[in-house]
């Protein structure tokens, strides 16, 4: 059986915290964002952790990394 490898495309655009939560961007901060209200965007600068519901297809995309 071949080695698995790490998904590079998902693995730059996540970040694993020391106690194994995955961390991604807030999604819709490229533009358009001069309608939302400031608190808004000021939420939109905190990352997301991605929830426990994707763990299996994490998982996949990058093993070597749970």
């Amino acid at each position: 059986m071949a080695k698995q490898k790490t998904h590079k495309a998902f693995s730059s655009r996540v970040k694993v915290t020391g106690t194994g939560k995955i961390l991604k961007r807030t999604a819709g901060q490229d533009h358009f964002n001069g309608r939302e209200s400031g608190k808004t965007t000021r939420n939109k600068r905190a990352d997301q952790t991605m929830s426990h519901a994707h763990r299996r297809a994490i998982k996949t995309l990058m093993p070597n990394h749970q």
